[in-house]
């Protein structure tokens, strides 16, 4: 891939000819290797090489244009501005984008490694040991049908035609392990881990082998759940897949599209118990795949969302900032429109919590370990959700596996009916949060 400053010598050139006055350019380029293995065999081996490259071009009128490319080089980079530029004739009229204000403001500086990509080999040879390690376990694991190790390198950039230029390099790989039982007589049992980190020789290979397995184990003895009302505890994973599904609360997009719960008079308002505190920290430095900037190239920060339960800040692009009164956050993806998306979050504890609950101590709580179908069971315009899980049914210490059950609310009072947040978080892909305990919600147990 050419330089920072090749790209944005050959785009500057190529404007000019064109009589271009304001571009900017956002692309990356993402070399892959990826492996699944099937009872010790290579099943699928995959390598790839692509780049993406976006183009925003502004006309004299101000209306913006916008293509995308797959190529790099001076030809690539030229034409794309040639076809922007004639597609800015027919760009939309209403909230023109503009560049962002902060496109050109210093960038956090993180410590960061790349680790150069492993051998094809070795990544073979970690999932195989990996799945036979899990096989192995207990008789009853019969199959560990779906696992993968990947690894990526990310190069990204952006520039523009006012002299904004950015150019970061990253590199992680990820594990995954997802066991099934058989059992005469019983239904199939399934569970998984993941494991994500810089690249493969930084991977904590046993611990996601260990907690497939276990995860598998606890559940081989399953029993019904009567449906009713119960104390529930989420695990990190499952609390941090709901507050995604209903990230429209703070997308200051979604609120300018009227597809959010929340409305630009929301900020300050009690959302929340007290007891919860969410940042969204890119630079948090357990996220793998930390960013600088964002598609925009506005520089990103931990920006706190709710605190003590009060929304605190809208995720914004540079366009919503500006409708909204507010500042870029470093949340912005740039395409045919520009998008808004959270980055890494960190949920931890507000205030704190008149009482201290145990899974050690509590007596008829359910564990949800995971929660499934998010793209059937949330209606994120309603704050409704009724989705099937994974879990336990927990007496003073005790797990016992629910067999099959969904859980079901409204995403705005399980909020407020949060009654503790755990002092330990757990590092998932998605983000860092502790166990949360809410009170009240309803299961539905199979008839």
């Amino acid at each position: 891939m050419p330089t920072l400053q090749e790209i944005a010598a050959y785009a500057q050139e190529s404007a000019q000819k064109q009589g271009i006055q304001k571009y900017d350019v956002y692309g990356s380029t993402v070399d892959e290797t990826s492996v699944q293995v099937d009872q010790g065999e290579p099943k699928q081996v995959k390598a790839s090489q692509r780049s993406s490259v976006i183009v925003r071009v502004w006309n004299e009128q101000g209306l913006v244009g916008v293509t995308t490319t797959t190529d790099v080089d001076p030809s690539g980079i030229s034409l794309a501005l040639q076809t922007a530029a004639d597609a800015s004739t027919f760009g939309a009229k209403d909230h023109l984008p503009d560049f962002s204000p902060e496109a050109t403001a210093p960038t956090a500086t993180v410590e960061y490694e790349t680790v150069p990509a492993s051998d094809v080999q070795d990544l073979i040879k970690t999932l195989v040991r990996a799945e036979k390690a899990v096989l192995d376990a207990h008789p009853a694991i019969a199959s560990v049908p779906y696992n993968g190790i990947a690894q990526r390198q990310v190069d990204r950039f952006y520039v523009n035609s006012e002299g904004a230029q950015r150019r970061e390099e990253r590199s992680y790989a990820s594990l995954y392990l997802y066991s099934k039982t058989e059992q005469e007589g019983r239904k199939p049992r399934s569970a998984g881990a993941i494991r994500v980190h810089r690249g493969l020789p930084k991977l904590d290979v046993e611990a996601c082998i260990q907690e497939a397995t276990e995860k598998t184990l606890s559940h081989l003895d399953y029993r019904k759940i009567d449906s009713g009302k119960y104390l529930v505890v989420f695990s990190a994973e499952a609390f941090l897949s709901l507050l995604d599904a209903f990230s429209n609360l703070f997308n200051a997009q979604s609120i300018l599209d009227n597809r959010s719960l929340s409305t630009a008079e929301s900020l300050g308002t009690a959302i929340a118990a007290p007891l919860l505190t969410v940042y969204d920290d890119a630079l948090h430095p357990d996220n793998v795949s930390v960013e600088t900037f964002d598609g925009e190239g506005t520089p990103t920060r931990r920006l706190p969302i709710i605190e003590n339960g009060v929304l605190s800040n809208f995720l914004h692009s540079a366009g919503t900032a500006k409708r909204l009164g507010a500042q870029p956050t470093g949340h912005a993806s740039i395409g045919a429109k520009v998008s808004v998306d959270a980055n890494f979050y960190q949920v931890m504890p507000g205030q704190p919590s008149a009482q201290t609950l145990s899974l050690e101590t509590a007596e008829n709580v359910v564990f949800i370990d995971d929660v499934q179908a998010l793209h059937a069971g949330v209606n994120a315009l309603q704050g409704s959700f009724s989705l099937p899980f994974d879990g336990w049914l927990v007496n003073h210490g005790e797990k016992v596996s629910i067999e099959s059950a969904t859980v079901a609310g409204d995403f705005r009072e399980l909020l407020k009916s949060i009654l503790q947040v755990e002092a330990k978080a757990e590092v998932t892909p998605g983000g860092v949060c502790p166990r949360i305990w809410v009170e009240s919600l309803s299961i539905t147990g199979e008839a």
